[in-house]
């Protein structure tokens, strides 16, 4: 007994031994930034960009041989691993960060109570002040109508796919339309509304036709996630429910659809986040105003992703920085539905049972 313990003792030892301190990994990428610096210096390269791609390439390599030669190559191939998943995060960070840095620092100074609550009726384009009220209630408005079409229908459509036309060829027909859908660029449902609502049907140009268009690209956001939500309801309760005599459309809207109803509403959010943004459509459908139209269904109105195409085109600085100050306003709203999105489900999502 005692010499079997005795021979596990090289063994177990020769595992834990050799390997890396924990601060080996800062140590490193301080000694890539270094380097990067100064490979950047002393070639003269100009974008700072490049200067950071080096460093990041160099740590990836220090990492992997200081890994290699002090642990062996089993834990050096960890290392390159976790290293080049590191070094892709930081990478697909720092666009996000340079927009938000470049958004806020440009747009902050024009946020007041005056921009939040006027127009830009009555000011030139070399004036200071004016607002993007007009402009928010027209996004508002139009999303609000958007969503009232499109996630009615997304959420039936979404049902019938999950609940009754399982393996049929039209749910097979639906289900490759939506997926044909969710990849068609903005500009082509605006170009089906203008084509469809105002040159054949002669209807004006109003907030109401480009919340069809925004409708359209909604749509098949919401079916994929409604979807989604409504496979992951567990038979059993569709069984259970079945087998004490409730009907099926009865067992769908009083169970099926409660129990999803978290994962539904967070789909039907991050949809309306999707359109927030949207130009191409309203630029071609609503048409622009710069006084306040409360009443989407007459005379053109404004949005936020147009008034801030509109002005930044302007081309003067008091222009421009009431671009910025209301591109800063739209991620703002754009922010507040995706958090609003995510609490939801976090609050609707099922508890496990924690001791």
């Amino acid at each position: 007994m005692s010499s079997l313990a005795t021979s596990s003792r090289p063994l177990g030892s020769s595992l834990t031994e050799r390997r890396l301190p924990r601060w080996m990994p800062a140590a490193n990428l301080v000694l890539a930034v270094l380097l990067g610096l100064a490979i950047g210096a002393g070639f003269d390269l100009s974008s700072k960009l490049q200067w950071g791609l080096i460093a990041a390439i160099l740590f990836v390599v220090i990492q992997y041989v200081t890994s290699a030669v002090v642990e062996g190559r089993r834990h050096a191939k960890n290392y390159l691993a976790t290293s080049l998943v590191w070094v892709a995060f930081l990478l697909a960070l720092l666009p996000l960060i340079s927009v938000l840095w470049m958004t806020i620092s440009k747009g902050i100074g024009v946020i007041n109570a005056n921009f939040l609550t006027h127009s830009m009726n009555g000011i030139a384009i070399n004036q200071d002040g004016g607002g993007l009220y007009h402009a928010l209630i027209g996004t508002l408005e139009q999303v609000a109508l958007a969503s009232l079409f499109a996630a009615p229908v997304g959420i039936l459509t979404a049902v019938y796919l999950v609940e009754y036309g399982r393996g049929n060829k039209l749910s097979k027909a639906v289900s490759f339309f939506v997926d044909v859908m969710t990849g068609v660029p903005s500009i082509v449902a605006g170009l089906f509304i203008l084509s469809f609502w105002i040159i054949i049907l002669n209807m004006p140009f109003t907030g109401f036709a480009g919340a069809l268009a925004l409708a359209i690209l909604m749509l098949p956001v919401v079916v994929r996630s409604t979807e989604e939500m409504l496979k992951l309801v567990p038979n059993e309760l569709r069984e259970a429910s079945l087998a004490l005599g409730v009907p099926k459309w009865l067992t769908i809207t009083r169970v099926v659809l409660p129990t999803a109803l978290g994962g539904i509403v967070t789909g039907v959010m991050l949809a309306i986040a999707r359109i927030v943004g949207e130009t191409a459509p309203i630029l071609m459908l609503v048409f622009g105003a710069d006084t306040i139209n409360m009443n989407p269904f007459s005379n053109p109105q404004s949005s936020l992703p147009l008034y801030v195409w509109t002005e930044y085109g302007k081309g003067t600085d008091q222009s421009q920085a009431r671009a910025w100050g209301g591109a800063l306003v739209l991620i703002a709203v754009v922010m507040i539905l995706n958090l609003v999105a995510r609490g939801l489900a976090r609050w609707k999502a099922p508890k496990g049972a924690t001791r």
